[in-house]
């Protein structure tokens, strides 16, 4: 997915030791490699919603329906990722999952671009949904282990800017090429660029031994830790929001009587906003964790319920999705820190808990888009995506002991 996949050093500290490193240098080929494999997954997620049209007619189905092949990606993710990473947690080397992983994304969107009917589609983004899930409870770790203890900031700041690269670039760039020729020559070029990530991560992913992987996690211990379940709930809650508009902005934008390059226009503005976002976050996720995270969520929420009213036109339209894209991009910041510290010793397996519920999120946010597309219309799906966006922020308000605790700089502890 998108936004809510950034971690931060802190996440890498709770799945390596830290012994005595001498070298800040990074080993960037492989940092370069794992950053386009985000970049390809991201946009394998998200380029359904911008050829929803195109998908609709070409399989002559509701354009609603199609949003099942967001929801399946999502859903399987929900089912997979805890059961798929602890079974081969020991068994597979991490090159190797991931070498499978980049390979099952060119399988998936080959048998995608394929596709006759919605059935066989659904199949297909249902492998790539697999892929999704075992590359993001992979990747973090694997980075952690290849990347010197004292540079482990820079190293996934690296790697996970493939997210929002894909968000400003890859689903736009998609899209657009799905409009000048056809929705399946875009997944046919993804699965490409895939399969040549596969080969590239042959060659310059180190390999890590099997004893260097890391404990399978205590989803049980983690759940009893004070505030874990209101950050793994109020953050899921902000990615269902997300998705139920995100899914769906092509109809919202035609709904608006806008071109179609609105749409294209809208996810880049999406995108670019959401590293400003990310920017942001990252200088007053310690010092002003509390203040800036609701700040950010009032204006996510605000920024939907106004898009009904202000984005019928190019400048109404690119201030809303901009303040929607920081936003987003800004919250997973918030609270992937929010997650490992309410996790404590158990942040790891808090983290694990996060992924299966925010993948949960995004899969009822396109079935709750789809529901409100079907009874108050496209237009009025962002008013929708506010009520949850809302509650969200209540939630996050009223966490102020355990889940959402000041900063530093908001009185909390030095």
């Amino acid at each position: 997915m998108a936004a809510e996949k950034q971690p931060t050093a802190t996440a890498a500290s709770s799945v390596r030791p830290s012994p005595p490193v001498r070298s800040r240098n990074l080993p960037w080929a492989p940092l370069v490699v794992l950053a386009a494999l985000g970049f390809t997954a991201v946009t394998t997620e998200l380029l359904p919603s911008g050829l929803l049209p195109q998908i609709s007619r070409d399989l002559q189905v509701g354009e609603s329906t199609v949003g099942s092949l967001t929801a399946a990606y999502a859903g399987v993710i929900v089912v997979t990722a805890l059961p798929l990473s602890k079974f081969l947690a020991g068994r597979v080397p991490r090159k190797r999952l991931l070498v499978g992983v980049v390979f099952l994304f060119a399988l998936s969107n080959v048998l995608l671009a394929a596709s006759p009917v919605l059935a066989l589609a659904v199949a297909a983004r249902l492998l790539g949904g697999i892929a999704h899930g075992l590359l993001w409870s992979t990747m973090a770790p694997y980075v952690a282990k290849i990347v010197p203890a004292d540079a482990m900031g820079r190293g996934m700041a690296v790697v996970f800017s493939g997210n929002s690269i894909a968000m400003a670039a890859g689903a736009p760039l998609g899209t657009l090429l799905g409009g000048i020729m056809s929705w399946r020559a875009s997944f046919l070029v993804l699965a490409g660029v895939a399969a040549v990530l596969g080969v590239l991560a042959i060659l310059l992913l180190p390999a890590i031994s099997l004893s260097a992987a890391s404990a399978r996690p205590s989803i049980r211990l983690a759940v009893r830790q004070p505030g874990v379940v209101t950050v793994a709930t109020a953050w899921p809650l902000l990615l269902f929001a997300h998705f139920a508009l995100f899914t769906y902005i092509a109809l919202f934008v035609r709904a608006e009587a806008l071109p179609d390059a609105a749409t294209s226009v809208s996810l880049s503005v999406i995108g670019v906003a959401g590293l400003l976002g990310i920017w942001a976050a990252g200088i007053t996720a310690d010092r002003f964790p509390r203040r800036s995270l609701i700040v950010t969520i009032a204006v996510i929420a605000i920024a939907f319920a106004a898009m009904p009213l202000f984005s019928g036109t190019w400048g109404g339209l690119i201030t809303l999705t901009a303040l929607w894209g920081a936003g987003i991009g800004a919250v997973g910041i918030y609270n992937q820190a929010a997650i490992l510290r309410a996790g404590g010793e158990q942040g790891e397996a808090a983290n694990g808990l996060s992924v299966v519920t925010i993948q949960l999120g995004i899969a009822l946010g396109a079935a709750y888009g789809a529901l409100s597309l079907s009874v108050a219309g496209a237009q009025l799906v962002p008013l929708a995506a506010a009520i949850p966006a809302a509650v969200a922020l209540g939630m996050t308000v009223v966490g102020r002991r355990h889940a959402y605790p000041p900063g530093r700089g908001e009185g909390g502890p030095q």
